[in-house]
């Protein structure tokens, strides 16, 4: 067998286990072939503090996510997989002081809850809370630029971890 001849059986067995597997994807998101919708409910804010508009934005950077990542088509309602749930924290506490007993850097934590249906494999299905922070100056008021800046950090995090939970599955 010559060394060409060995290089094309390879390919050829690569090629074969590869797309064999209805289910491999090279981007690391496995979804079985029979799953073509996924469908994101408004998450509502239950945070103690409360924030305007912080929901709305996670809504919609979940479903741009999943849309970006996957082939699945965003649906309103009988989607293949539902995600629903709720903010349930939003804080800032401080957390380093300085010589002078004041806060230097403030953390701003959201938590969210999420509850993940696989409408096609309900073993899949699952309640989890998933959640980030962002560290900021003590002297920088978290508003307009600092706090779309701190929350595209936090959102951008949960929802990989979210994605990771629900479609990275190996």
């Amino acid at each position: 067998m010559t060394y060409s001849n060995f290089r094309i059986i390879i390919l050829i067995f690569l090629c074969t286990a590869i797309t064999s597997c209805g289910i491999y994807s090279l981007s690391g998101v496995t979804i079985p072939s029979n799953v073509k919708t996924y469908q994101v409910d408004f998450f509502g804010n239950q945070a103690p503090l409360i924030e305007p508009g912080v929901e709305r934005t996670f809504t919609l950077e979940l479903q741009e996510q999943i849309l970006n990542q996957t082939s699945l088509d965003l649906v309103n309602k009988n989607g293949d997989y539902i995600y629903q749930g709720e903010i349930t924290r939003y804080f800032i506490a401080p957390m380093t002081a300085t010589a002078d007993n004041t806060a230097s850097q403030n953390r701003l934590t959201i938590a969210i809850n999420v509850r993940f249906t696989d409408t096609k494999d309900d073993e899949n299905s699952f309640e989890k809370p998933f959640s980030f922070f962002f560290d900021y100056p003590a002297s920088q008021q978290l508003t307009g630029s600092s706090l779309d800046t701190a929350l595209e950090v936090i959102y951008d995090q949960i929802v990989q971890d979210i994605i990771n939970e629900t479609l990275m599955r190996w």
